[in-house]
């Protein structure tokens, strides 16, 4: 049975930041955009949950769909909301985290992610959407471990 609200309702979206600690530098893994909003431009693996899926499942599904990965354990981070994140429309997205041994495991771009790749987290400064303040919030979040 299906029902159309009178009222507007946002979308909902997952990103999954996986991080390789390597020495003293910190790396994060990165897709490149192989379509609009942001086209060409590097972001996390994510996308919109699927309406019989959990917020966890669609994560592991989504950075499996964009980058070949899986395996990897996801622990929900924070919920980002800001009015103007996605210039589709309202947009919310659950950000989890991950953590690898090492920088060389197989990943490969699949789905809508035309690269993926591994960077320094120091020497990022343009992102998607609003991914460098969710960047930013993780990395203080790991190093500091506070939220």
């Amino acid at each position: 049975m299906s029902y159309t609200y009178e009222y507007p309702r946002p979308a909902l979206t997952v990103d999954a930041i996986i991080f390789a600690k390597e020495k003293d530098d910190i790396f994060v893994l990165l897709i490149q955009r192989a379509n609009p909003p942001f086209e060409g431009m590097w972001a996390f693996p994510g996308g919109f949950v699927d309406v019989n899926e959990t917020l966890e499942h669609a994560a592991i599904r989504e950075l499996e769909e964009e980058t070949g990965i899986i395996g990897v354990v996801l622990e929900q981070f924070y919920v980002f909301d800001a009015i103007n994140r996605d210039p589709r429309h309202r947009t919310i997205s659950v950000v989890y985290t991950g953590n690898v041994l090492s920088r060389n495991i197989y990943f490969k771009a699949n789905d809508d992610a035309r690269n993926v790749r591994w960077f320094n987290v120091n020497e990022i400064s343009t992102l998607a959407f609003d991914h460098a303040e969710i960047l930013k919030k993780a990395v203080e979040s790991v190093l500091f471990g506070k939220d």
